[in-house]
């Protein structure tokens, strides 16, 4: 064993072990949020996953993102079964190890992978333009200003070199396996990076050597650095997309939750056995009350934060949102990133300062404003046009409860409305004897 494998060994020791800090993180701050049982239709819970994760049905919706987002994706995903074989050369200071046992399927393989790998990269340029210079609308909202135009920038442009590092790779050995360089067996087919001999063969030996071992290098440390980003990057949908569509909401559409402690008050007062004079049960030990609704991400469920992490920042829920559409201040997609940030900034102090260090700052009103929340209308296209499953409402919906249960805080217009039903039975300022009054 070398001194480049033990080199690489210690790399991949390095990045397994940084990855497992980051998914320790990320799993403990989705932990913090409430209990929410999703643990119903197995069934129809792994077909919603094949058909929506795995399928990208959603995508699709979009046809040219879509079918480019697919392109990148399974290329990105299948390309990378190559990393396998990579690893074990790394290791063990072979080349190609692979080629011999699986002959004839090598070659395809290989081939395969240069095809998908040109799909990617003009995908990916494709992206970038897209971003940069025709500016889609959904990319312009001001949620998108500064580090999240950078992350998406900065993903596209890594999947960019590493293709190129790819092809790259793949044309030097090519070539050197067309001079008969010692260890570069003839293995693979190349239908991509083959067009690059022209630009290789004018290259002595060694110089293509030092060119494929370059980029080699370069492939396997770059997936390893992007592996060790995607915990910080949008890009960690990747990882999160099949369990947030997994543990995703299977009620019928706009199907709102009932608070349980009030659904119990609201079933006493229809009971006519009920005691309406009895002492409520006094809570066990030094239990703290429940809150109404959520003022901060403690405050809802763990899959709400689970959301957070598995948004793609694509934009699709803001772009369907008819009151970002209409000028209002809402954002779907600045609801979950807020979220997300949020989430971030409690873990991060319960890694300085413990789990009972309150910093003074909650996500409702430091992170998300009232007027946000209130120009949410509840259509739920938000989550529909979700390519992975993500809520929104939920977590607008549990912000308003707690504007209105915990703080009585309701916009007048509202506040008039509830009058009216309380006292004429209608959001109209008229006794109920007087409706009919139009008619005559």
């Amino acid at each position: 064993m070398g001194v480049e494998n033990i080199i690489f060994i210690l790399l991949l020791i390095g990045a397994i072990v940084w990855f497992s800090k980051n998914i320790r993180t990320i799993s403990r701050n989705i932990n913090l949020g409430k209990d929410l049982d999703r643990s119903d239709n197995k069934g129809e819970r792994w077909s919603t996953m094949a058909r929506i994760a795995l399928g990208q049905s959603k995508m699709v919706k979009k046809p040219i993102s879509g079918i480019l987002h697919i392109l990148v994706y399974a290329g990105f995903v299948i390309i990378n079964i190559e990393v396998l074989e990579i690893i074990i050369d790394g290791v063990f200071g072979t080349h190609r190890i692979l080629a011999q046992p699986l002959g004839g399927l090598y070659d395809f393989l290989i081939g395969a992978f240069e095809v998908l790998a040109l799909l990617v990269l003009v995908a990916c340029i494709i992206f970038l333009i897209r971003r940069n210079i025709l500016h889609v609308k959904r990319f312009g909202f001001r949620e998108m200003v500064g580090w999240p135009k950078t992350d998406a920038n900065i993903i596209l442009i890594v999947e960019v070199l590493l293709m190129l590092a790819f092809l790259s790779m793949n044309g030097a050995d090519y070539v050197l396996q067309q001079k008969g360089a010692e260890h570069y067996v003839e293995a693979g087919a190349y239908p991509i990076s083959s067009f690059l001999e022209p630009w290789f063969s004018g290259f002595s030996e060694a110089t293509l050597i030092g060119i494929e071992r370059s980029m080699w290098w370069l492939h396997i440390v770059g997936i390893l650095l992007f592996l060790n980003y995607l915990p910080y990057s949008k890009h960690f949908h990747i990882i999160l997309a099949f369990p947030n569509v997994f543990y995703s909401n299977l009620r019928p559409k706009g199907e709102f939750t009932n608070m349980e402690s009030v659904t119990k008050e609201v079933k006493m007062m229809f009971d006519p056995n009920a005691d309406p004079y009895a002492a409520p049960a006094e809570p066990e030990g030094d239990a703290v009350p429940e809150r109404f609704g959520a003022k901060d991400v403690t405050d809802l469920s763990w899959k709400s934060l689970m959301d957070a992490y598995a948004c793609t920042e694509c934009g699709r829920c803001t772009d369907q949102c008819p009151a970002a559409q209409t000028g209002k201040l809402l954002s779907p997609r600045k609801i979950m990133m807020d979220t997300r940030d949020r989430l971030e900034e409690v873990g991060k102090n319960i890694d300085k300062h413990g789990k009972d260090h309150n910093d003074g700052k909650s996500l409702l009103g430091d992170y998300i404003k009232e007027e946000e929340l209130w120009a949410c209308t509840t259509c739920n296209a938000c989550v529909e046009a979700c390519p992975v499953s993500i809520d929104p409402l939920s977590i607008i919906m549990e912000m308003r409860r707690s504007l209105v249960m915990e703080e009585s805080k309701v916009p007048s217009e509202l506040a008039s409305m509830l009058t009216n039903v309380e006292n004429n039975g209608a959001p109209w300022q008229f006794a109920q004897n007087d409706r009919a009054n139009w008619a005559k």
